[in-house]
């Protein structure tokens, strides 16, 4: 069990109540989680069916459908506040951190408020990441879709592997890295899986003068060798631990807390003790407001369809969260199955997952039993967390954004035939959305407008597809001469 507190529902041993009724607690001696507020509020029992557009408060709200209201504006404090997302979110975690998260939490909603940081984050966005990144028609792709009597969607890519570092992540990084630089903060600590958010932080770091602490696996070290020696060359400090991204947030964790003073954590994920969810996602949010303004140039609406990958949620929720109250425009959120969605060999935590509590905040988890994780798997690393974002399992559960499952050899497909058609790389976290065009491209209406978020860059995993493509064609030899 790795360094966390797990709350599951009672589901067997004799528990026969509801399945949400009555939670069981199961703790690691070692661990420094303590759960601090397993009741819900009035309020927040009464959110459970309303939608957060927005973290500003008295920000506009809007239907979802007939079965949800209206959010008042004292239910969206409350909500905000407290890092609800219906029953999903909150603040797990040692009393010992609550504080410091409070802290950052009004620090946060000061800086969303404050005309020069934000212009100063404008001005960062445009001259060092390099947005706004295209939504580019991909005319190639479109038509490899097309039915035989040549109709269907139009396939557009919001090209977040165009920013700097080559993936979302810098979107966040580099807000985050001036957050931690007004809060006084000398060190920034960050975890990492594939990589990418690594060298966001990096970059981020090099640019504001920051030390910087990487936490990875050894597991992600050695598959993604080209960003660890990117991270290095930005002057970050490497920290390897045993296993994979799961192992290094615990890690990364435990590594700012024995140094809360002088040291932040810049979580890259949308998973986390409030208020970590809810800043990734506001920071990640440029990508959907982007995607608006482009379509309305491009087109004069808005797309159709949207479509992201879903490990632990930031580039969903960064392309999503500007269209969640439009009630025409479809949202998709793609996982990783693997080798296959029966198979235990997942990271299709939407699919699989039971209610519980990991790294601080409660959300749907791939455990067992008895409330133990279960190790996530996906070829593409940036998908492999056994949680996902409170806010995504919130959607899920009202029905307003659609999950489905990718396995590992889809996924590479679809890089190979990305890569063919339009010259452009995608990263096998990307890979999944655009694989997931196979099966939603059959039934939609000639003219759609898809908007698939290809949210990093490839070259780190050119080596992978080209194993996989070399073992293929040797078995399909075999196959043949035999």
């Amino acid at each position: 069990m790795s360094c966390t507190t797990h709350l599951q529902y009672s589901r067997s041993r004799g528990h026969h109540a509801n399945k949400y009724s009555c939670p069981r607690l199961f703790f690691n001696p070692n661990v420094l989680t303590r759960v601090l507020n397993v009741n819900r509020s009035s309020v927040e029992h009464k959110a459970y069916s309303t939608m957060v557009c927005s973290s500003d408060v008295g920000s506009r709200r809007r239907r979802s459908d007939g079965r949800h209201r209206m959010v008042n504006e004292m239910e969206e404090a409350a909500l905000f506040s407290t890092g609800k997302f219906g029953r999903f979110g909150g603040i797990f975690v040692p009393e010992t951190l609550v504080t410091c998260l409070n802290k950052l939490a009004d620090e946060f909603n000061l800086v969303l408020h404050d005309p020069h940081f934000q212009a100063e984050l404008a001005v960062a966005l445009r001259d060092y990441v390099g947005r706004e990144t295209p939504l580019y028609f991909a005319q190639r792709l479109t038509n490899h879709y097309k039915n035989c009597n040549g109709q269907g969607p139009e396939i557009y890519l919001k090209r977040e592997d165009l920013n700097h570092g080559g993936a979302h992540k810098i979107n966040n990084a580099i807000a985050q890295a001036m957050l931690a630089k007004r809060m006084g903060r000398k060190r920034v600590v960050a975890a990492t899986g594939a990589g990418q958010h690594g060298v966001a932080t990096a970059a981020a770091c090099a640019k504001l003068d920051l030390e910087c602490t990487i936490v990875m696996g050894d597991v992600d070290m050695e598959r993604q060798s080209s960003n660890v020696l990117l991270m290095k060359l930005f002057g970050a400090q490497i920290t390897s631990v045993e296993g994979t991204f799961k192992d290094a947030t615990s890690e990364a964790i435990r590594n700012w807390v024995e140094d809360l003073d002088r040291s932040y954590y810049l979580a890259g994920t949308a998973v986390g003790p409030h208020p970590c969810p809810t800043m990734v996602r506001q920071f990640q949010s440029v990508i959907g407001k982007e995607t608006r303004k482009q379509a309305i140039e491009k087109w004069g609406g808005k797309p159709d369809v949207v479509v992201a990958c879903v490990g632990s949620g930031s580039n969903a929720l960064g392309i999503f969260h500007e269209f969640i109250g439009d009630e025409d425009v479809r949202l998709i959120g793609v996982e990783a199955a693997g080798a296959g969605i029966d198979s235990g060999n997942h990271s299709a935590t939407m699919a699989k997952g039971v209610i519980g509590v990991y790294h601080g905040a409660m959300s749907y988890l791939l455990q067992d039993d008895e409330g133990q994780i279960i190790g996530p798997h996906s070829i593409g690393v940036g998908l492999e967390y056994p949680g996902v974002s409170p806010e995504l399992c919130f959607l899920k559960d009202i029905g307003r954004a659609e999950f489905y499952s990718i396995t590992d050899e889809e996924a590479l497909d679809a890089y190979g035939l990305v890569c063919r058609l339009e010259g452009i790389c995608p990263a096998l976290e990307a890979s999944h959305a655009l694989a997931y065009l196979e099966k939603l491209c059959q039934g939609l209406p000639n003219g759609t407008k898809v908007v698939v978020n290809c949210s990093g860059g490839g070259n780190k995993d050119a080596k992978t597809v080209l194993n996989y493509q070399l073992q293929k064609q040797t078995a399909s030899h075999l196959h043949y001469s035999h």
